[in-house]
């Protein structure tokens, strides 16, 4: 007799595939822009212009997609995100620069959907006792997404050039997110009663626009975690925009063992996550975790700038691994302390409200660096900046008696 799948299998399964695939679907320009850029003749630091596009994309839909979510369901709307990302690789093909910004911005708008989504689902089906390890393994997607990228990619480039490799990765976006549709409506919790498809704005939906970040003054601690995770996506960002053009440009790598190297980034970023989670829940405190998350964030990044041609291979690549469980291993174990500070009817609000804040930093951090690059032509200045950004995590963190305890969860099912 066979045993029944535990129920929260599927909803795992579902969210983890999504979050993957955004990843992958947002970790393309950054791999991309080496080739891009030689071909439409545009600075190599330009990249961090278009990450942070992508970074508006995914906040425009945190903040006025708050009640799409709730209307339409939170994994409809990240599927549907997908579709148009994918849609909207097409318009890289032009050698605008205003074009390319418009695309990113599309594509960046599935990130902006998948944390409520994941968090709002999640909350639902894991069992209290591993909720940080479920969070964790969703959250495994996005460097997983990455390590796709950063291996498939260059090889694309190499064999077929940048233009068919971006047709053949919109159909590595689309084909997993067509086969998880059916799985959004068993998931996703919905109004009973839907009277339109699109509601027009009014004063009072305009209202609703406030809601994320205002939900995070419901429960104490909430504020202190978000911008938490907001000074830890300093440094993520850093290394997600900047790591392959850096190496390319700078200590004079090839595309393909730039995007290797990249992709071990982003492979620490899987064991990482995982990690991090179990510790989190294995010793019952989010802080110790984060701690020791942010001060290897700030050494690695801090390093990252000093390194030099003459550094031996293996060095930059243990570098890169390190990075990856640390600078890139926080959010399972954030997105988590959040769903667990929050009131169970704001959970994706709460959600989508830390969310904000961490794409906000997403947005603002790539578009620093990038200008500080070009006006200095100093990358080792701006990631020693990005590093000390995370060693404020060990100030922001709440320190409080239930930041180490397990609170009270919604019941699983």
């Amino acid at each position: 007799m066979t045993r029944a799948a535990p129920p929260w299998l599927m909803p795992v399964a579902a969210i983890f595939t999504l979050q993957t695939i955004s990843s992958f679907l947002n970790r393309l320009v950054p791999i991309l822009a080496p080739a891009m850029s030689k071909d439409f003749g545009w600075s190599g630091s330009f990249i961090g212009y278009l990450t942070a596009s992508a970074s508006l994309g995914g906040l425009a839909i945190l903040v006025a997609g708050s009640a799409m979510l709730k209307q339409f369901g939170g994994m409809r709307m990240l599927q549907w995100t997908l579709v148009a990302g994918a849609a909207c690789m097409a318009w890289l093909l032009v050698p605008s620069f205003s074009v390319a910004i418009i695309a990113c911005f599309v594509m960046g708008s599935s990130v902006g959907a998948a944390n409520p989504a994941g968090s709002e689902v999640l909350q639902r089906y894991s069992p209290p006792s591993m909720r940080n390890l479920m969070f964790s393994i969703k959250q495994a997607g996005v460097p997983l997404g990455g390590v796709i990228a950063g291996l498939l990619v260059p090889a694309l480039v190499v064999f077929a050039g940048w233009r068919v490799a971006l047709f053949l990765c919109g159909l590595i976006v689309v084909i997993p997110t067509i086969m998880t549709w059916r799985a959004s409506s068993r998931l996703d919790e919905l109004p009973e009663k839907q009277d339109h498809f699109f509601h027009f704005p009014t004063r009072q939906s305009l209202r609703t626009l406030s809601v994320p970040l205002a939900s995070l003054r419901h429960s104490r601690g909430l504020t202190q975690i978000s911008i938490v995770g907001g000074l830890f996506a300093v440094c993520q960002s850093c290394w997600f925009t900047f790591t392959v053009i850096y190496l390319v440009d700078r200590l004079d790598y090839s595309l393909g063992l730039a995007g290797m190297v990249f992709a071990v980034m982003q492979a620490g970023g899987v064991v990482g996550r995982i990690l991090l989670g179990w510790l989190s829940d294995h010793f019952r405190s989010a802080n110790v975790t984060l701690s020791i998350a942010a001060i290897l964030s700030a050494i690695t990044t801090a390093l990252l700038g000093l390194t030099s041609p003459q550094w031996p291979l293996w060095s930059i690549i243990v570098l890169a691994f390190v990075a990856g469980s640390s600078a890139a291993s926080w959010n399972g174990v954030q997105i988590a302390e959040v769903a667990r500070r929050s009131p169970s009817h704001l959970i994706s609000e709460t959600a989508a409200g830390s969310s904000i804040l961490v794409n906000l930093m997403n947005m603002v951090a790539p578009t620093a660096i990038a200008a500080f690059v070009a006006i200095s032509g100093r990358y080792d200045y701006a990631f020693i900046c990005a590093g000390a950004c995370s060693l404020l995590v060990l100030v922001f963190l709440p320190r409080d008696r239930r930041s180490g305890a397990r609170a009270p969860q919604t019941p699983s099912r």
